[in-house]
Formats: C-alpha cells, sequence, structure tokens
C-alpha cells in the first residue's frame, strides 16, 4: 500500500521516525507538529524529500479542531486523497496522582485523546468520501495498558485511543503500545522521576535488564516498522487492535 500519509507530532522522536519509514515505504508524506517546531519539520521535510518522496509541511495544534479539520483537508487539496493518519502527537506529564492539577490533566486529554480523536475523526470521513479504505493509526503507550506510577493522568488518557466503527468502509483502526522508547520524552520522564523519589543519577553502565527481559529501551525505528507493517496490505484483516511492543516489560 502506498500513496499519502499524514504523521502528526511528527518533528522528533517517534513521529519523525515514522515519517521516515513511510517515506521509505513509498508513501508521500504529510508531517505536522506545533508552528515551534518549523525548524525541526524543514529538516525532515528535506530528508523525505532526499528519498524521492513528496513531503509538505503542515502546522496545527491538534487538540483543536478546527485546526486539524482545516490541515486534512488542506493535506487532500495540495496531496491528493489521505491514504494514512498516523495520529502520533502526545505530552507526558509525570507527576505523584496528588499533585496532579486541572490543569495538567485537561491538557494532557486535549492533546492525547481528543487530539486523537478529532485525527479519527476527520481523517475518517476524508478516506468514507474517497471510498477505497484506509489506515488509522494512534499512539498508545505500555501506560495504555497497564497503570504506572507517577503517570496517572497520562494512563488514563492512553485507553481511550481504539476504534472499529470504519470496518465497513475499509478503514482498519489500530494503535501502537511501546514500553521504553529511547527518546527525549523517555528521558525527561526519567529525570523527573527520580528527582521525585530521591535518586541518584544513573550511569551508563547501569543497565535495566531486571526490568526489560530484552535488555534494553526500544529505538524509535522500531515502532515506526511496527507502523510500516499495520498499514501494509498484510495487515488488512488487523482493526481495533493496541498492539504491544515493549522488549517483554509487560506481558499480556
Amino acid at each position: 500500500m502506498t500513496g499519502v500519509a499524514l504523521v502528526t507530532g511528527a518533528s522528533r522522536g517517534i513521529g519523525r521516525a515514522i515519517a521516515l519509514r513511510l517515506a521509505k515505504d513509498g508513501f508521500d508524506v504529510a508531517i505536522n507538529d506545533l508552528a515551534t517546531q518549523q525548524n525541526e519539520l524543514e529538516e525532515l521535510r528535506a530528508e523525505i524529500v532526499k528519498l524521492g518522496r513528496v513531503s509538505l509541511i503542515f502546522p496545527a495544534n491538534v487538540s483543536v479542531e478546527e485546526e486539524v479539520e482545516t490541515m486534512i483537508s488542506t493535506v487532500v487539496d495540495q496531496m491528493g486523497d489521505l491514504d494514512v493518519m498516523v495520529a502520533n502527537a502526545g505530552i507526558c506529564i509525570t507527576k505523584p496522582f496528588f499533585e496532579t492539577t486541572a490543569e495538567d490533566f485537561h491538557r494532557l486529554f486535549a492533546v492525547n485523546v481528543d487530539g486523537v480523536f478529532f485525527c479519527y475523526k476527520h481523517a475518517g470521513l476524508q478516506m468514507i468520501k474517497q471510498g477505497k479504505g484506509g489506515r488509522i493509526i494512534g499512539a498508545s503507550s505500555l501506560a495504555g495498558k497497564k497503570a504506572t506510577r507517577l503517570l496517572g493522568a497520562y494512563s488514563t488518557s492512553k485507553f481511550a485511543v481504539r476504534a472499529t466503527e470504519l470496518a465497513p468502509h475499509r478503514i482498519t483502526v489500530n494503535a501502537y503500545a511501546p514500553g521504553a522508547v529511547d527518546t527525549d520524552m523517555l528521558q525527561d520522564l526519567r529525570q523527573t522521576a527520580r528527582k521525585i523519589n530521591g535518586e541518584k543519577e544513573p550511569t551508563p553502565s547501569e543497565p535495566r535488564k531486571s526490568m526489560i527481559p530484552l535488555g534494553r529501551d526500544l529505538r524509535a525505528d522500531e515502532i515506526a516498522g511496527l507502523v510500516s507493517y499495520l498499514v501494509s496490505e498484510d495487515a488488512a484483516m488487523i482493526t481495533g487492535q493496541s498492539v504491544s511492543i515493549n522488549g517483554g516489560l509487560s506481558f499480556e
């Protein structure tokens, strides 16, 4: 399957890796993030173009429905039909439960739940209009399957990213649920957790094998590989799933 893919939160980390992988797979890739990430998006676009694919930048705040609707309609106007929607944009706030404010909670849900819903909704409407099926992928997390200390609000927000209503239109809807991924977000989370717990800074020689059976954090490109499969024809009968990829950190 090839065509046009839209990846939100694409300026760094997992989103960046997904955008590059889909370009390597033969997709033209629309990339999104906040307008403040313009420089990072320009660098990513240049890399995608070097791979021989078309790439355009569409800044938008996914927590604002009107911006998502405009973004998707503009992608279609400028790039053609929308075949793959990857609702990757997300944030994480690391706080003990009783220190989490209403503002923290609402901000998390605005991006991690509302943002995913708006992307699913407007991408789904566009794909139905096109009449040829499609793929919608959301970002979940291990924390979306297993409650995690210091991530109460985040865990709650990540439980809300599955849908099957689009199946009659041959549109599959799935999510990737990674464990620890070596990204800036993970490093920020760990640093905050250490401060809260009064722990010393780790040294490079401190492996996390006791926590992760396969002995290391995930790489962003490994998440991208899973997304590559979920949008392929080989995954045509997979829908409504949140697929774990965590090095054995959690068993289901």
